[in-house]
């Protein structure tokens, strides 16, 4: 099996707890370069990479195939380009960049380089959004009219010290907890005819967004989608509404917290959901009520990397394009124009 050389750009959380731990047990990929500033953090799990200080040490190693920038938001667009000029793969952590003219300036560098460039869109494995995907494509609830999805957090306080929180960073909710909804709503029903948006600051002193609720126009279909960092008492998940019936979801994906924890997503039963937290169904199919629990499939992060692996060996499109991720962030703009402007923007 050949072996394709990784370099990341950054242990900060989504080093330490995706990428690092995906791609460490993926027999395909070898972390071969870790870019950690001032620590050292990555040696305890990883003696094996080396630890570099400059980035250069990695877009200028010829060894190096794959770069993964998982930097702070502000960041992926000019670590991104740095790394398709080098010549290399580059796998970009979501929000792919905050601009769309940064998107297009990426594509279409990357499109005179021939490799790969994909959005680590993660949550498309997560195991209540596959079992979404299902219930949708096998016509379960008859004609679906509405779908509302949800990624609520309770942290009523700030945290000075991340660059999260930082006006200048440029990013807040939408980009952060929105990107995931915006990506999985766009998988299901492709672009929305427009985007009606109230992005807002709701915690004491907050100095970007922490609640949003974007309304997606479609033809037939009421998409909602809604996050905030003040909800101690979360309600469903997903809720899908159709002419035969409707399909509740609570809780989060079991994976990350299983990655914090030091599992490996080759663990046997990785990513099945406790029982509890099964999703309800209430519908007629083919003449006959059911109402009852539908087990959740398993998640699985590893199949975004087996995808990655699999599309540079044979060199083919990736499941998650960067033309997918550049319309994340064009639907991100249009919510930012219409809760400035108080109406719908057009996409």
């Amino acid at each position: 099996m050949k072996t394709i050389n990784v370099g990341l750009a950054s242990y900060g959380m989504s080093g330490e707890i995706f990428h690092a731990p995906l791609l460490h047990a993926h027999e395909g990929f070898n972390i071969a370069k870790i870019l950690e500033r001032t620590k050292n953090k990555s040696r305890d799990r990883y003696a094996y990479a080396n630890i570099v200080r400059n980035y250069k040490e990695i877009t200028e190693d010829g060894n190096i195939d794959l770069i993964v920038v998982n930097t702070p938001d502000k960041e992926h667009y000019e670590m991104a380009l740095a790394a398709i000029q080098a010549g290399k793969h580059v796998v970009v952590e979501k929000p792919f960049t905050l601009k769309v003219c940064e998107a297009d300036d990426l594509i279409a560098a990357s499109g005179k380089t021939g490799k790969l460039l994909s959005v680590f869109q993660n949550r498309r494995w997560d195991g209540d959004f596959l079992t979404v995907q299902k219930i949708i494509n096998e016509g379960l609830l008859g004609r679906l009219v509405e779908y509302e999805a949800h990624f609520d957090r309770y942290r009523n306080y700030l945290q000075p010290e991340s660059w999260k929180e930082q006006a200048a960073s440029g990013t807040g909710t939408i980009y952060n907890l929105g990107s995931h909804l915006i990506d999985q709503a766009l998988v299901l029903f492709g672009i929305p005819e427009a985007v009606t948006a109230d992005i807002r600051v709701l915690r004491s002193g907050a100095k970007v967004d922490d609640a949003m609720t974007l309304l997606l126009k479609y033809p037939e279909i009421k998409v909602t989608l809604k996050a905030s960092y003040l909800v101690r008492e979360p309600g469903p998940r997903y809720s899908l509404h159709g002419t035969h019936g409707s399909f509740l979801k609570w809780g989060l994906d079991p994976q990350e917290e299983n990655l914090k924890t030091g599992k490996s997503p080759v663990d046997p039963d990785w990513g099945k959901e406790d029982e509890n937290n099964w999703g309800i169904l209430n519908t007629e199919i083919n003449g006959l009520h059911y109402s009852g629990m539908v087990e959740t499939l398993p998640g699985n992060y590893m199949a975004y990397y087996d995808d990655i692996y699999d599309a540079i060996i044979h060199n083919r499109t990736p499941a998650v394009t960067a033309g997918q991720g550049r319309d994340v962030i064009r639907v991100i703009e249009a919510a930012k124009e219409s809760s400035k402007v108080g109406k719908a923007a057009k996409l």
